[in-house]
């Protein structure tokens, strides 16, 4: 954002600008939606809007960023109490079925989202949201396996999150049935990597693909 609202009635504008972007996001999409509009429904003149935000990539990021900060949210409750991997398997499971169900029933996240991969400045944002969110379940890997070194889960956990993203735009892509489908096959890898770091083999990876020696 442009200029930073600290009174009642600035932050006020900015939450109308934002819910009316919004609107015209969830009624046909960001790439064809135009300041002026923006402007228009929230009742304000271009001039205003621009004083707080200078174009529409910087509306998006805002709404992103919110998005981040409440997914992230969700991320940390659902990971603070794993204490094994079986816990952790839960947890997971959980965060990633509601992390689909989200996108499926929010076109608005859905096409920020989508907003995202055609701008530099917002993949560096979707990157450090990966490492955030990596950060949570490496401490939560850290718990349910407290022999293993922390550096390794790190980055056993940032390849987990940010393959999620990947799997999440792979799966909206698709009919339903097809994209629950690839979110539980992902679910599966996910388990897999769980184990894997612990440097033992296990049972639970995906049909037909091979158990990884230890280390």
């Amino acid at each position: 954002m442009r200029k930073s609202p600290t009174q009642k009635r600035s932050r006020e504008r900015v939450e109308h600008i934002l819910a009316s972007a919004s609107r015209l996001i969830a009624e046909r999409g960001s790439d064809t939606m135009r300041m002026s509009e923006v402007a228009e429904l929230s009742g304000i003149s271009i001039g205003s809007l621009y004083q707080y935000f200078p174009d529409k990539a910087a509306i998006i990021r805002t709404l992103a960023e919110r998005y981040n900060a409440v997914s992230r949210a969700c991320i940390a409750e659902g990971l603070a109490h794993v204490k094994t991997v079986e816990d952790l398997r839960q947890a997971f499971s959980v965060l990633i079925d509601e992390y689909y169900d989200i996108f499926l029933a929010e076109p608005v996240i859905r096409d920020i989202w989508s907003a995202m991969q055609a701008d530099k400045g917002l993949r560096e944002i979707e990157l450090a949201e990966s490492r955030q969110n990596a950060i949570l379940l490496a401490a939560a890997l850290k718990r349910a396996l407290p022999d293993e070194d922390l550096d390794r889960l790190k980055v056993s956990a940032l390849l987990v999150m940010h393959f999620g993203e990947c799997v999440m735009r792979l799966a909206l892509s698709t009919g339903e049935t097809e994209g629950r489908a690839l979110v539980e096959a992902y679910k599966r890898m996910a388990y897999r990597s769980f184990d894997d770091t612990s440097g033992m083999p296990h049972n639970s990876g995906l049909p037909g693909l091979p158990v990884s020696p230890p280390d």
